[in-house]
C-alpha cells in the first residue's frame, strides 16, 4: 500500500508539472503579437548578406523614431505658447478706479476749493468740471493702455525670457504673436506709470502745487493686477494637433522596385527602407488567413524554449522540479517579464529598455544559485525576443548585463551592494549600447541618446528588488541571506534564549557554526544557510538543559537518577522539542530541516550500548533509541551533521594529538556512511574526504595541537 501510494504521488506530481509547463506555453502564446516575422536579418552599418531584394509591393518609406523624436523636439521647442486676457480683471479694477477717482476728487474740492462735493453749485463750475474730466482720462487711458497690453506674473514668466515670441488671446477670440517684451509685468507696469505722472503729456501740465497733489494721493499702482495667464488647454490641444500632424513616412517604393543588392551596405536610406518593409511585410501576414500558421510557429518556438528550461532542471537541478512550489514561482517569474514586455511594445508609451530585467537573476540568485539564474534569463530573454524589435540587440544586451548583475550582486546582504549595483547595470547598458550604436551609425551625432535614459531608469527600477525579494520570500516560503543574516544576530530572542538557558549548549552551537561554515567554504555549500543551522540546530535542549553534559558544572549527573529508556527519552527529544519551538517563533522551515536532521535517523549510542550490556537477555525495542528525524537531504544537512558529531566527539578525547583527532573525525564519519546517512544528500566523497581535512584543521586549531618536531640526530 505504501509503494501504491508513493507511486500514485510520483503520478500526481508529474501530472502538475507537466500542466504548470503547458499553461506557461499557452500564456506565452496568448502574448505574443499574430503577426509574422520578417525573413531578412539586417543591420545598420553592416553589409546586406542575403540575395537582392526587390520589393513585393507598394510601401511608405517610414521616418526612424529618432527622426519623428527630433521634429516632435524641434515642434516642442519652436512652439509658441497661448496665453488669454481675462477681461473681468480690466472690468473690476476700473469699477474701483472709478470709484476711488470720485472719492479723491471730493476730497481735493474741499481741501484746496472749500467746496463741498455734495454742493450743487460745483456742477455749475464748467471749469472745475473741464478739469476733472482731463484728469480722469489722463489716468483711464494709462490704466486702459496697460490692461490692454496686458499684465503677467514674474513668477509664471520669468523676465529671462522677454524676448521670446507667445500667442496672446484678446478678446475677439483671435490669438496674435506678440513678443514677450511688450506685455507688462506689475514692476514694468508701475515703472510706466511713474514715468507717464513725473513727464506728463501734452494734454496735461502741471499747472501748480494743488494738482501734482492731487495726482499724488491718486495710487494708481494698487489697481495693477495680473490679467494675462496661461491658457493650458488651448496650448496642449494645438500641440497635439501639430505633433498628430507630422507625417510618419517620406516618399514610396514601388512594386519591382530594386532596395538592396547583396554586399550593399545597409546606411541610413537603406535602413530605413529596410525597415519600413518589415513593418508592413509582418503586417500584411498577420491577417486572418495566416492566423493559425503564425500560431503555430510561434507555438513550435515556445515549446522548444520550455523544454530546454525542463531538460536543464531534470538534469542539474532535480530538487525544484519536485518541489511543485519552486517550478511554479520560476514559471511565474518568466511570465510576469514576457507580459511586462509584450504590454510595454503594444502600448508604445515606454520603451522596453526602461523593464529592469537583471531582477531576473539577481532573485533566482538569492534563492537558489548562479547556474540557475543565469538559464533562467537566458529562457526568458529568448522567449521576449521573438516580440522584441532589433531581437539580436535585444539577446545580447540583456544577456552580458544579466551576467554582470550576477557576478556585482553575488549575495544580497547589504543595501549599498544595491545601489552600486544599479550604477553598475546602468553603466553597463550605455557602454554596450554605444558600441552598438557606433558600429551601426559610424558616428555620434545618430545615436539615439534617449535610450540612456531609459538605461538609468532601468538602473533605479533594480532597487525595488528588496521588497521584491522580501514579497517572494514570505509567498512562496524562501529564504534570504538577508533573513539569513537577521537569523544569525545573537540578540534574536531564540538565540539569547539559549544562551542563558542553556549557555554550554550555546557556546557549542557557534563552535559548530563556525566550523560548518568552513567545511561549507571549501565544499561549495551555502556557508550562511549552513552557519544559521547550525546556531539553532540544538535548541530544544531549553526545555532540558541539564540533562546535557555542556551544561553540567557540577559532578552530579542527572541520568544517574533515571533509566537508560527514559535518559535516550530525553536526549531524542530535543529534537522534537527544537522543532517546536522553532516554529513557534516562525522559524523558517530551511532552518528546521537542520534540526531534523543534524541526528539524522541514528541511535542515541550511549543509552543504548548502555542498556544493552546492562540487560544482554533483554529484548530491547531499538526505537526508544533511535532519533525520529530525516537523514541530511542537501549537501548543507550532512555538513552540519559531520560538524555537531565531530565537536562533541572532540570534547571526549583524553588525549588530544593530530593522530587522536584523525582517527577520531575518521572514526565518526565513517560510522555514519555505514549508517547511510548521506545517501538522500548531493554530497560526494571527495567532498567528504575535503570535509575531514577541513574537520582536521579546525579541531587543530581549537585545541592548539602543535606540530611535534622530530629530535636532532646526534
Amino acid at each position: 500500500m505504501p509503494k501504491t501510494k508513493k507511486q500514485f504521488n510520483s503520478i500526481l506530481r508529474k501530472t502538475i508539472v507537466f500542466s504548470l509547463f503547458l499553461i506557461s506555453t499557452i500564456i506565452v502564446l496568448l502574448l505574443y503579437p499574430k503577426e509574422g516575422k520578417f525573413r531578412y536579418e539586417f543591420h545598420k552599418g553592416k553589409p546586406w548578406m542575403h540575395e537582392n531584394l526587390i520589393s513585393p509591393f507598394d510601401f511608405a518609406i517610414l521616418k526612424l523614431p529618432i527622426e519623428l523624436d527630433e521634429e516632435k523636439d524641434s515642434l516642442n521647442n519652436n512652439f509658441k505658447k497661448f496665453y488669454k486676457i481675462d477681461n473681468q480683471v480690466y472690468i473690476s479694477e476700473i469699477n474701483k478706479f472709478q470709484k476711488d477717482f470720485e472719492l479723491k476728487w471730493g476730497e481735493h474740492l474741499t481741501k484746496y476749493y472749500n467746496i463741498s462735493f455734495i454742493n450743487n453749485g460745483i456742477l455749475s463750475n464748467s471749469k472745475l468740471l473741464a478739469k476733472k474730466k482731463k484728469y480722469y482720462t489722463f489716468c483711464y487711458n494709462i490704466l486702459d493702455y496697460i490692461f490692454s497690453q496686458g499684465i503677467i506674473e514674474e513668477e509664471v514668466y520669468p523676465s529671462n525670457k522677454f524676448s521670446e515670441q507667445l500667442m496672446l488671446i484678446r478678446n475677439n477670440n483671435i490669438a496674435e504673436s506678440v513678443v514677450r517684451s511688450d506685455i507688462f509685468t506689475i514692476n514694468t507696469a508701475i515703472n510706466y506709470i511713474t514715468i507717464k505722472l513725473t513727464k506728463p503729456s501734452d494734454s496735461l501740465t502741471y499747472a501748480s502745487r494743488i494738482e501734482k497733489d492731487f495726482f499724488g494721493s491718486i495710487d494708481l499702482n494698487k489697481y495693477l493686477v495680473a490679467n494675462v495667464f496661461f491658457d493650458d488647454e488651448t496650448t496642449k490641444k494645438l500641440k497635439q494637433s501639430l505633433i498628430d500632424g507630422i507625417s510618419l513616412t517620406r516618399g514610396m517604393i514601388q512594386e519591382g522596385q530594386k532596395i538592396i543588392t547583396k554586399g550593399e551596405i545597409v546606411n541610413q536610406d537603406k535602413y530605413r527602407i529596410l525597415n519600413s518593409l518589415k513593418k508592413e511585410y509582418e503586417a500584411s501576414i498577420g491577417g486572418t488567413e495566416n492566423f493559425y500558421m503564425i500560431s503555430l510557429g510561434q507555438l513550435i518556438l515556445i515549446i522548444s524554449t520550455f523544454l530546454i528550461l525542463f531538460f536543464f532542471l531534470k538534469n542539474f537541478r532535480k530538487d525544484i522540479i519536485k518541489n511543485l512550489l519552486k517550478i511554479s514561482f520560476l514559471l511565474m517569474l518568466i511570465l510576469i517579464f514576457v507580459a511586462i514586455t509584450s504590454l510595454t511594445i503594444k502600448i508604445n508609451i515606454i520603451h522596453h529598455y526602461l523593464i529592469p530585467y537583471a531582477l531576473i537573476p539577481i532573485i533566482v540568485r538569492t534563492f537558489y544559485d548562479s547556474r540557475l539564474a543565469q538559464f533562467i534569463l537566458l529562457v526568458t530573454v529568448l522567449l521576449i525576443a521573438f516580440i522584441t524589435p532589433n531581437p539580436f540587440e535585444f539577446v545580447y544586451l540583456q544577456l552580458i548585463t544579466g551576467t554582470i548583475a550576477v557576478f556585482s550582486l553575488a549575495t544580497v546582504q547589504r543595501r549599498s551592494q544595491l545601489f552600486l549595483t544599479s550604477l553598475i547595470i546602468f553603466l553597463t547598458y550605455s557602454f554596450l549600447y554605444l558600441g552598438i550604436s557606433i558600429m551601426q551609425e559610424g558616428n555620434l551625432e545618430n545615436i539615439y541618446w534617449k535610450n540612456f535614459v531609459w538605461f538609468a531608469g532601468n538602473g533605479l527600477l533594480l532597487l525595488s528588488s528588496y521588497p521584491l525579494i522580501y514579497i517572494f520570500e514570505k509567498l512562496f516560503g524562501f529564504l534570504s541571506d538577508v533573513t539569513l543574516m537577521e537569523l544569525s544576530n545573537t540578540n534574536h530572542p531564540l538565540l539569547r534564549k539559549l544562551a542563558q538557558e542553556a549557555p554550554g549548549t550555546f557556546h557549542h552551537s557557534l563552535q559548530v557554526a563556525n566550523i560548518a561554515e568552513d567545511v561549507a567554504f571549501h565544499i561549495g555549500g551555502n556557508s550562511l544557510l549552513v552557519r544559521v543551522g547550525a546556531m539553532y540546530h540544538d535548541l530544544g535542549k531549553v526545555s532540558n538543559p541539564r540533562f546535557f553534559i555542556e551544561n553540567q558544572r557540577l559532578e552530579i549527573n542527572p541520568h544517574d537518577e533515571i533509566d537508560y529508556e527514559e535518559s535516550a527519552k530525553i536526549i531524542i527529544n530535543h529534537v522534537t522539542e527544537g522543532v517546536n519551538l522553532a516554529r513557534k517563533y516562525n522559524i523558517p522551515n530551511q532552518i528546521i530541516d537542520f534540526m531534523r536532521t543534524h541526528h539524522g535517523n541514528m541511535k542515541v549510542l550511549y543509552f543504548y550500548r548502555s542498556y544493552m550490556n546492562k540487560y544482554p537477555n533483554k529484548e530491547v525495542d531499538i526505537n526508544k533509541f533511535t532519533y525520529p528525524g530525516v537523514s541530511p537531504f542537501t549537501k548543507e544537512h550532512a555538513i552540519l551533521m559531520m560538524s555537531d558529531s565531530v565537536e562533541a566527539a572532540s570534547r571526549s578525547l583524553k588525549e588530544v594529538s593530530e593522530e587522536s583527532i584523525t582517527a577520531l573525525i575518521d572514526r565518526v564519519i565513517d560510522y555514519q556512511i555505514k549508517e547511510k546517512q548521506y545517501e538522500n544528500s548531493d554530497i560526494t566523497f571527495r567532498d567528504i574526504s575535503k570535509a575531514k581535512t577541513v574537520l582536521k584543521q579546525k579541531l587543530l586549531n581549537i585545541y592548539h595541537v602543535r606540530i611535534e618536531y622530530p629530535d636532532e640526530k646526534k
